[in-house]
Order: C-alpha cells, then sequence, then structure tokens
C-alpha cells in the first residue's frame, strides 16, 4: 500500500489541485466510482492512501491513463449502450466495469423477463445473455427478443460449450457464443467488433 507524502496541497502550474478525491477521479475519467475503485484494486490506476485509508489519486496519473487508454476507442463506443443480463451480480459488475472502461454505456438486468422489461424502454445496441438463468434461459430470451423487437445483435455466454451450442447459436440468429469462465477484455473486444461501423 503506497501513502500520500505529507504535501498533498500542492497544485499544478494552472492551479489544479496535484492529488484528487475518489469522487473528483471518477468525475475526471468520467465513469462511476465503483469502477475506478476496481481499477485500482487491479492496478489499472495507481492509487495512493491518506493516513486515514481514503484514495487519493495523482492529477498526472490519470492524465497518463486517459492517454494510454486509448481515447479514440472510448470515444467509438461512447453513444453504444450494452445491456448485461446475468443473475450473478458478480458478473454483471465484472462486464459492466470494462465495458465502461471502453467507453460504453452499460444497463443491467438479472434475468430475462427484467431484460425485456428494459428493452422494451429503450432498446439497447447490443445483448450479452447468460445462457444458463433460471425461469427463461438465454436461448428462449434470445427467441423472445427477435418476435418482439426485431435484430438487436446478441452475443452468449455460457459454462456449458461446445460445437453444437455453436451451431445453434448461429442457427438462432446470435453473433457469437462466449465459453464461461472468459476473459472480459476479450469478450468486450468482440463487443467492439460486433458494433464497428462497417
Amino acid at each position: 500500500m503506497s501513502f500520500i507524502p505529507q504535501a498533498t496541497s500542492r497544485r499544478d502550474a494552472g492551479g489544479q489541485p496535484d492529488w484528487l478525491t475518489l469522487g473528483q477521479a471518477a468525475d475526471f475519467l468520467g465513469v462511476a466510482q465503483s469502477t475506478i475503485r476496481k481499477w485500482s484494486d487491479t492496478g489499472r490506476v495507481p492509487a495512493f492512501y491518506t493516513p486515514g485509508g481514503h484514495r487519493r489519486y495523482r492529477r498526472e496519473d490519470l492524465q497518463r491513463f486517459v492517454t494510454q487508454s486509448g481515447p479514440p476507442q472510448r470515444e467509438r463506443a461512447a453513444a453504444s449502450t450494452v445491456l448485461v443480463v446475468d443473475d450473478d451480480p458478480r458478473v454483471r459488475e465484472l462486464l459492466r466495469i470494462n465495458l465502461e472502461f471502453e467507453g460504453f454505456a452499460v444497463r443491467e438486468a438479472d434475468d430475462a423477463m427484467q431484460a425485456l422489461g428494459l428493452i422494451e424502454l429503450s432498446a439497447p445496441d447490443l445483448v450479452l445473455v447468460d445462457v444458463v438463468m433460471p425461469g427463461i434461459d438465454g436461448w428462449e430470451m434470445l427467441r423472445r427478443m427477435q418476435e418482439l423487437y426485431g435484430a438487436i445483435p446478441v452475443i452468449l455466454f455460457s459454462g456449458q460449450l461446445d460445437h453444437s451450442s455453436l451451431a445453434h447459436a448461429a442457427e438462432r440468429g446470435a453473433r457469437d457464443v462466449v465459453g464461461k469462465p472468459f476473459d472480459p477484455q476479450a469478450l468486450v473486444e468482440r463487443v467492439c467488433q460486433v458494433l464497428a461501423p462497417t
């Protein structure tokens, strides 16, 4: 754990504070506080701690993070909304954090009925759906989506993936099926590919 040096009130040449609180850093990056907290925990954004255990962020570290994360990719995805449907809140959080990192707007649902209700209110650009869920599973949700709302791109993910699942997904109109456990960054890359302008 790294602690902040004693002189924490310094300001840069433009009069901005060198050190930002968690809330200020989240505003600076344009993400939720939970997202930057997760990025700190995984080492993506350097964080320092006050003697009281509060996180502080160096402005220059945040500037470097924005530069290295590839602003063009974030801008490209800025208008795209992804709906994540999974009954496991940990999976939803993991996907939300990685999707928000790339600039996507993210909505979440913990079952198919909630997801269909959200789609009725406002159709997302892409839906990520777990195949195995209680009640209505991912396959049935895909069928209902197509029947009610047309061809919204869908990527399914499943812990029970085989060659027949891939063929079944293609026949049913899904763009892809990804096995669980998955690399979240690889899944986000697939989302970017599906939503890339042609």
